[in-house]
């Protein structure tokens, strides 16, 4: 269980490709697990939220992140995929279930905003989460309030998806506006079309950490595998 969020974000590597693990792609009939599995490499667990309508399909519920975060020493970052009209009334509910981290689309606007000063107030880190069509300059008025910028490389809430070819020159785009904003502490994020073809190019583009999917609960040998992801090198210049 993690009693201070904000430092355990800020405590995260910033010298290698963080492993962001999305419980979507875990066993769900036996999470308990593989949350034990990936406990000793995971830097990050992932929780996607649908609400059906801001995208498809519905998933999860506060009440599994809450019990999660009884089990875990791995911060949690809820990925809230919902319409404006529900995001504050969902942040405050999964703030109380103890995520650590808490994304709102740049697409819900004014009340994605007050979802991330409310969660701020609770000692929890805010974040931004892009689709892929909305152009990446949307990112700006929430660039002060987050402490990490995540972009989307597929279209949202489908899983199994190829990597669209503008993702990493968005990654670029995102990098330089917070590098322009002066604002080096945020965490920039890939999330979607996650493969072992397509994370050497996302981490070249920007990406600091990477929405792991199959590609990490699918390994065999998954001390391998985070052994490779560490090995990424650098950022293009």
């Amino acid at each position: 269980m993690i009693e201070n969020h904000a430092h355990a974000i800020s405590a995260l590597p910033r010298n290698r490709l963080l492993a962001e693990f999305s419980l979507w792609s875990a066993d769900l009939v036996n999470l308990q697990r593989d949350l034990a599995r990936i406990e000793a490499v995971a830097d990050l667990h992932h929780i996607d939220v649908a609400d059906g309508r801001f995208a498809p399909g519905y998933l999860f519920f506060p009440d599994l992140v809450a019990q999660i975060s009884q089990q875990t020493k791995v911060p949690i970052h809820v990925h809230l995929m919902v319409e404006a009209d529900s995001v504050e009334a969902q942040a405050a509910q999964f703030v109380e279930a103890g995520a650590s981290l808490l994304s709102v689309h740049a697409e819900n606007g004014d009340a994605g905003l007050r979802a991330l000063a409310a969660a701020r107030e609770a000692g929890v880190v805010g974040g931004v989460v892009l689709r892929l069509e909305t152009p990446v300059e949307a990112i700006l008025p929430f660039l002060p309030h987050v402490g990490m910028v995540t972009l989307l490389g597929t279209r949202i809430g489908v899983k199994g998806q190829s990597l669209a070819p503008e993702a990493c020159g968005r990654l670029g785009e995102a990098r330089r506006l917070i590098e322009a904003a002066g604002l080096s502490n945020i965490i920039l994020a890939a999330d979607g079309g996650i493969r072992e073809t397509t994370v050497p190019a996302l981490r070249a583009a920007g990406a600091e950490t990477v929405v792991l999917g199959s590609l990490a609960f699918g390994a065999p040998d998954l001390a391998a595998r985070i052994d490779w992801l560490h090995g990424l090198g650098g950022r293009a210049a």
